[in-house]
């Protein structure tokens, strides 16, 4: 094997994974805008985008399948394929959440919202900068970067906390907040779902370059 072409793929393969980082960050931006701001047509705009991420996932286990079967990788070179596998998983799975707050977008286009939504853009704003920051550590092989973008998972489960305990007086009051409000609660355990996988991408880079697992969703 040539390790200077070897590398040169593997640099094409990680500049394929923050693509595919940087469209999920815009898929949940888009998400997010379009619930606030009641866009129908930008809602309808995240679903069909996410052929994109799905067509990209399919692109790059297709380039690290055939890392493996032309270069013949050592132990290290294929956990690294390993890993971008993984990674790529965990980011197409983001970009369902985001069509799963698109669908929400359109469900509430037409309603007047119980109360502004000031929670749901900060968590939205903390997931994008852990995606970000993640993949960075990623390429970077950096693991104490990793450890520090999965302390932020807390403040978005703090956040979640937060909005649930606002709700449930709120729909307890009111019965016809109900749904509104149960809708807006999954836009939050979706935003936080996405900041578990933002933590699995974590735990793969750790495992890249330690060749150790570790649990950091608890």
């Amino acid at each position: 094997m040539v390790r200077g072409n070897f590398d040169l793929h593997l640099q094409e393969l990680h500049n394929y994974i923050l693509r595919m980082g940087s469209i999920v960050e815009k898929q949940i931006h888009g998400c997010i805008e379009a619930l606030i701001e009641q866009r129908y047509e930008l809602a309808e705009q995240i679903i069909k985008n996410d052929d994109l991420v799905d067509n990209l996932e399919k692109e790059i286990e297709d380039k690290c399948i055939k890392l493996i079967a032309r270069e013949q990788p050592l132990a290290k070179d294929l956990r690294m394929i390993f890993t971008a596998t993984k990674i790529v998983t965990d980011l197409e799975r983001m970009a369902d959440h985001a069509v799963d707050i698109a669908k929400i977008a359109i469900r509430l286009k037409d309603e007047k919202f119980i109360k502004p939504l000031v929670d749901i853009p900060k968590m939205a704003d903390i997931a994008k900068e852990m995606i970000k920051e993640a993949l960075d550590a990623y390429v970077e092989g950096d693991v104490e970067k990793s450890y520090l973008v999965c302390k932020k998972d807390d403040k978005i489960d703090e956040i979640y906390r937060d909005v649930f305990k606002e709700m449930i007086p709120i729909m307890t009051k009111d019965n016809s907040t109900i749904n509104q409000a149960t809708q807006f609660l999954f836009v939050c355990k979706y935003l936080e779902r996405i900041a578990d996988h933002v933590t699995n991408i974590c735990e793969w880079t750790i495992y890249l370059v330690t060749g150790e697992l570790k649990d950091l969703n608890e």
